[in-house]
């Protein structure tokens, strides 16, 4: 990565490291995201157990993510743990470690749209973000959602912000949440079927109209599985919720529906 931190992680905190150095009882790596800064992980911070030779769990110039246990602030030294990083918050730092490359890759291209250097355009955006966000990408998703007005609001400078906000939008898109539920349609017509579809048709006209992303399949009588996709999941949920409140009240009189979210 382009930008490192200054200083000394926290206590606790995860941080991602390359293997330099293996030796009989420790690794030795450097802690990526910092810079000049090396850690060393003890035997028994590897993994539980008895370890018999470490090269069976960690190579020379591989990333691992680690957990911070020590700090000497004094010497400089970072002790560090291998075993204590479960899968779970390994993958989400992974994530985020490879979210922070995506975006640290925008700033390349902005710098070359702009003609201007890569430590230009963090002196003139990428600090600002930092300092507000912590780190760039959700700043970028902010971007996407609310336009550079974002950019300006934290001090970034307009022509940084126009440029940064052109090239946020052409590569990153906002996540995607579905929620779903089934419904049970009845009609007591000699017309039934086709009154139903009317009242799905109906349906998915209010959804285009109210710029609900929605689908509704039918699964096999009486019963349609709803799901309606956003890039919130509360917004979903109330989208969901007001498509099933309009389907409802559209059939009124002319049978029943029932909404569930299990089958």
């Amino acid at each position: 990565m382009f930008f490192k931190r200054s200083g000394l992680p926290d206590e606790g905190e995860l941080v991602i490291c390359t293997v330099k150095k293996i030796l009989y009882h420790s690794v030795f790596v450097s802690i990526d995201e910092y810079k000049d800064l090396e850690g060393m992980i003890h035997i028994s911070e590897v993994a539980p157990g008895r370890i018999r030779n470490l090269r069976d769990y960690v190579r020379e110039g591989k990333q691992v993510v680690c957990k911070v246990l020590r700090v000497d602030e004094r010497k400089g030294h970072v002790d560090l743990s291998l075993r204590r990083v479960n899968p779970s918050a390994r993958a989400k730092k992974v994530e985020e470690y490879k979210q922070e490359e995506k975006a640290e890759k925008i700033l390349e291209q902005v710098a070359k749209r702009m003609d201007v250097s890569l430590d230009e355009v963090y002196k003139n955006a990428g600090e600002a973000i930092r300092e507000e966000y912590g780190v760039l990408f959700p700043c970028f998703y902010d971007v996407v959602a609310e336009g550079e007005k974002v950019l300006k609001d934290i001090g970034v400078q307009d022509k940084y912000a126009k440029s940064l906000a052109e090239v946020v939008k052409e590569k990153i898109s906002l996540p995607e949440v579905s929620v779903s539920g089934f419904l049970k349609l009845q009609s007591t017509s000699s017309e039934g079927v086709i009154v139903i579809k009317e009242v799905l048709k109906k349906a998915m006209d209010f959804a285009k109209k109210n710029k609900i992303d929605a689908e509704i399949a039918y699964i096999g009588a009486p019963s349609y599985k709803l799901v309606v996709k956003s890039t919130d999941y509360k917004d979903a949920q109330a989208k969901r919720d007001e498509l099933v409140d309009f389907i409802v009240k559209e059939m009124g009189s002319k049978g029943s529906a029932e909404f569930s979210e299990k089958k």
